[in-house]
């Protein structure tokens, strides 16, 4: 590290210089740091994170029950071996990215409590000058670096989405978003209206329903859940006769990876099949005669919307107890004492939670700026789901939808390393995605296909999105199995990055 100073830095304030500078500190940027310092030992690289600590969603996300909704076994770092249940919970895995921390030396790289207010790319300089505050001091400060990588995620923790419905201000109760869940909230004898019925949902209703008096799930919609035992028959033999946890990880990964593939594959192939299946295993849950049809039937075919896991059938025995309503029917506003739905019935409620989803944060909401000119990602194509046409020297991790968000970082971490080296060797200090003379007339699609999948975060910021072609080397598929494959043997000289 090197301290320099840089034109637009007032004489009092320098600038700090690092080869590479990564942007958060959670699940992404705790890897991109470690594919650093594993694959570029050369090259000096800081992370700058907001928050006081590491962990990013596992962190801020403290509502109750708070837990994966992937198993670990892939969700965890092909790296780091996984030795716990496969749903874990947000302290377990903020035990596990602790040890990745500690066990890699990568503390003294991170720091926290660094709001990035902006990023601003000089080519005269053929750097990225960074703003930014320390949230505990106020204090401004300054960073230039030759590579920019995004691993802030893809919401806004602290901005939970909530819709506008009518009569919200004459509730005489407490509105409450699980992302922004209030310390000390006394949930015992209440009745509680939990509104939305994904992950989030799904996660918190059994961890409160024994404290309240009734909860009652109102969903617009059902959602597709998949229930299985919070154990893995695999680990648990291979454990059993002293296999090296290494070998475990590596061997239960791919078992679960090639089931998972499985299950993809009918939903597109034989969807109703695989949505028959899904709905037995909820059916076989819960007391004879329940609606199903009604509440646990989704009129979309599967993985269209993510599947919510519910390990042990928690949230099916929390209905089968009596402690859980389901109610299927929309909104049409809220009342002094509850809320009023389309079909006319009135529920009460002394506490009413909206788990109802999250806004996108499209590169963590920073304001980035090329050669003065503000940047508007949606004006870009995207490079493998990674960097973006006329953006230099910027990379950003964004994960799968139907499989873990990790998988991924650990495929563009070592993409990004690799084009470190390659830029080294090459003895280019800059690289810009560019579409190439056989990429003109290219149809430009949306960022993902909605016909794909459509959750309504995603259909909410589409158009905040970069777009895609309908070429590999424009778009990110979604398609784990394809890109383990492509990633690793992508062509950096194939004329899609310009390096200079």
């Amino acid at each position: 590290m090197s301290q320099i100073n840089v034109n637009e830095v007032p004489d009092e304030v320098q600038a700090e210089h690092f080869d590479v500078l990564i942007v958060g500190a959670g699940i992404s940027g705790i890897d991109a740091a470690y594919h650093v310092q594993q694959r570029c030992p050369e090259k000096s690289f800081l992370v700058l994170e907001g928050l006081g600590s590491f962990g990013g969603t596992w962190l801020t996300q403290r509502y109750p029950g708070i837990r994966s909704d992937s198993d670990l076994y892939t969700f965890g770092y092909g790296f780091k071996p996984w030795t716990g249940p496969p749903i874990a919970s947000a302290s377990e895995i903020l035990s596990y990215l602790h040890e990745v921390i500690d066990e890699n030396g990568l503390s003294c790289h991170i720091r926290y409590r660094h709001r990035i207010n902006s990023a601003s790319w000089s080519s005269a300089d053929g750097m990225w000058m960074i703003e930014a505050t320390r949230t505990d001091t106020g204090e401004r400060c300054r960073f230039v670096t030759n590579f920019l990588w995004m691993c802030q995620g893809y919401y806004r923790h602290g901005d939970g989405f909530t819709p506008d419905w009518p009569g919200m201000d004459r509730f005489s109760g407490q509105i409450v978003h699980p992302h922004t869940w209030p310390d000390g909230l006394d949930l015992g004898g209440k009745n509680v209206i939990v509104i939305g019925s994904g992950a989030t949902a799904a996660t918190l209703v059994p961890a409160i329903a024994a404290d309240c008096e009734r909860v009652t799930v109102v969903q617009r919609s059902p959602t597709y859940f998949f229930s299985a035992p919070n154990s893995n028959e695999v680990a648990d033999m291979l454990r059993e006769l002293e296999i090296p946890e290494e070998w475990v990880h590596e061997i239960v990964r791919r078992k679960i990876l090639h089931d998972q593939q499985a299950i993809i594959r009918l939903s597109f192939e034989q969807p109703e099949f695989l949505k028959t299946e899904l709905i037995k295993l909820v059916r076989d849950r819960l007391p004879p005669g329940y609606d199903v049809e009604k509440h646990f039937t989704p009129g979309y075919r599967p993985w269209r919307q993510r599947i919510a896991l519910i390990p042990d059938g928690d949230l099916l025995a929390a209905i089968s107890s009596g402690k859980v309503t389901m109610v299927t029917d929309e909104i049409r506003n809220f009342t002094e004492d509850g809320i009023l739905l389309m079909g006319g019935e009135e529920l009460a409620a002394d506490i009413i939670i909206t788990a109802t989803g999250f806004n996108l944060s499209v590169l963590g909401d920073i304001d980035f700026a090329i050669d003065g000119k503000p940047l508007d990602l949606a004006d870009t194509i995207t490079y493998r789901g990674a960097m973006f046409t006329g953006v230099p020297n910027l990379a950003w991790i964004f994960g799968y939808f139907r499989v873990s968000w990790t998988l991924r970082a650990d495929l563009i971490s070592d993409l990004v390393c690799r084009l470190l080296a390659h830029m080294a060797t090459l003895g280019a200090s800059k690289v810009t995605p560019q579409l190439r003379p056989e990429d003109a007339g290219m149809p430009v699609l949306p960022w993902f296909d909605p016909e794909n999948f459509n959750p309504g975060y995603m259909m909410r910021s589409v158009d905040l999105l970069p777009k895609r072609g309908d070429k590999p080397e424009w778009q990110h598929s979604q398609d784990y199995w394809t890109e383990k494959d492509l990633l690793p043997n992508a062509d950096l000289d194939d004329g899609c990055l310009a390096y200079e």
